[in-house]
């Protein structure tokens, strides 16, 4: 009975290890399994660092489109009190107290030497520095519209290159199913050195086999998540910025239209024109510091995501360069 004991004891390591693989084949499972990850990895970084660059350039249009927004807004203003100033000069010339079809004779007056500056008639003394400097701010507010709107262009095209990009910059389910199956091998693989010291295995081999676990176990402590969720992060930040973007572009045109503009060369806008016009191109100016702000954050998440790859391609690369 003590023998028979005796010789299930012998026998339970032997069935215990009976599914371990042996160091020659767990070494080319390893191989097999964690080869390849670093490439992966160096792809994701390299478009990370496209997006970021994609979304800074956004950063740089909208923050540009807002400079513009606000350089107009001060031009407009500049506008209407110059504008009030000429047609104020109508005083000067029929009273203080022009009757309405005396004041519109004036004004229709003026319009025809604005609109034909080469006109020489008896009135051509009345429009002084004053006109030409009502149309030169007229002029520079139409550029500085156009401008703006251009540059909302530009930044809502960036935005939505920059939302189709991190949208697919992840670790997808074959990467991360690699990095499981890598995981998986290096466990393996310490079994069976264990068992291979036990059948007295070449030492090098075992030596081989011990630095291959060292470097590529540290797959354990990584956190491919952080890749995904800075990438969904930029993502939903492009997307809200092309979408403001959008918003902003057509507003801004809409802003600098000539229906909105009510022809600001004439002399019949009144103040209710001017304050429609100025809603229009806050609106803008709201819109572009909006896009702006999204596309900051979006540029933010994409460099952080650089971090989070890094640290995995960090591990990927040594356990590769132990596998060689």
């Amino acid at each position: 009975m003590k023998e028979r004991i005796f010789t299930i004891f012998l026998l339970f390591p032997i069935v215990a290890n009976a599914d371990v693989l042996d160091l020659d084949n767990a070494l080319r499972a390893t191989y097999t399994a964690c080869v390849g990850i670093d490439d992966e990895l160096a792809d994701l970084k390299k478009m990370a660092g496209i997006n970021t660059a994609v979304t800074a350039v956004g950063t740089g249009l909208g923050a540009g489109a807002v400079a513009v927004g606000i350089a107009k807004a001060q031009t407009d203003d500049m506008l209407k009190d110059e504008f009030q100033k000429l047609k104020d000069l109508s005083n000067q010339y029929q009273g203080d107290d022009p009757t309405p079809e005396e004041r519109q004779e004036w004004l229709d007056r003026v319009n025809n030497i604005l609109d034909n500056d080469n006109n020489q008639n008896q009135d051509q003394d009345i429009v002084t520095e004053q006109s030409k400097t009502v149309d030169n701010l007229r002029q520079k507010s139409k550029r500085l519209g156009n401008w703006r709107t251009g540059l909302m262009a530009g930044n809502t095209a960036t935005n939505v290159a920059g939302a189709i990009i991190a949208g697919n910059n992840k670790v997808d389910s074959d990467l991360q199913t690699q990095i499981d199956n890598c995981r998986a091998s290096v466990k393996n693989l310490k079994e069976s050195i264990i068992q291979a010291r036990v059948e007295g295995a070449d030492e090098n081999t075992i030596q081989e086999a011990n630095n291959i676990v060292s470097a590529c176990s540290e797959y354990e402590y990584v956190d491919v998540s952080k890749i995904n969720d800075r990438a969904k992060g930029a993502m939903i930040s492009s997307i809200v910025g092309a979408t403001t973007g959008v918003a902003g572009t057509v507003t801004s045109a809409v802003a600098n239209s000539d229906n909105i503009r009510k022809d600001d060369k004439k002399f019949d806008k009144t103040e209710e024109d001017w304050q429609t016009e100025k809603n229009w191109n806050t609106a803008a100016n709201v819109l572009a510091g909006a896009s702006t702000a999204a596309s900051g954050v979006a540029t933010v998440f994409n460099a952080t995501q650089i971090s989070a790859i890094k640290k995995v391609a960090s591990v990927a690369e040594k356990c590769t360069e132990v596998l060689k």
